[in-house]
């Protein structure tokens, strides 16, 4: 469908402080990385933890096997999650760029998994990835006329009029 008229949006830029916070109101996301030297994404579900993002894993995950391999640093990937309004296109979206490593102490990977249940439940889920941000970003697409205290909303999600 072709719309006559679309409203004016604005985008606002998220300072990294609020890009987070607003990841850590959803439970879903989108972990991207390299398999076979080609980019790969799977949808996952996280939480925010000491202000790093977590994820759990099976042993067969390609995500689990590249982050065992990687060296003390991690592993460079992409987590990106987002709530935006299918029909009215506001919403916000926010990107991390950080290192992965898999979850290898005994004691945080029982506390990982008492805070987080795997989004798909599927026998030997029972590793998990933490997620340093390096680098975070975030867009929040709102109407052009929001005021900027009105784009700061506390648990902001686009809804229908």
């Amino acid at each position: 469908m072709i719309r006559q008229y679309d409203p004016p949006h604005r985008r606002v830029d998220l300072d990294r402080a609020e890009a987070l916070r607003l990841l850590g109101t959803v439970s879903l996301g989108r972990v991207v990385f390299t398999r076979r030297a080609l980019p790969t994404v799977r949808p996952v579900n996280h939480i925010l933890d000491g202000g790093d993002i977590v994820i759990r894993t099976h042993e067969g995950a390609a995500l689990t096997s590249h982050a065992r391999q990687a060296d003390g640093s991690g592993v460079v990937v992409a987590y990106e999650a987002d709530v935006i309004d299918p029909d009215t296109h506001l919403g916000w979206s926010v990107v991390v760029t950080g290192y992965a490593r898999l979850v290898t102490d005994p004691a945080e990977l029982s506390r990982i998994h008492a805070l987080l249940e795997p989004w798909v439940p599927q026998q030997g889920t029972d590793h998990a990835v933490r997620i340093r941000p390096e680098l975070v970003t975030g867009v929040l697409l709102t109407g052009a006329d929001a005021t900027p205290d009105r784009t700061r909303h506390r648990d902001w999600t686009p809804h229908r009029d």
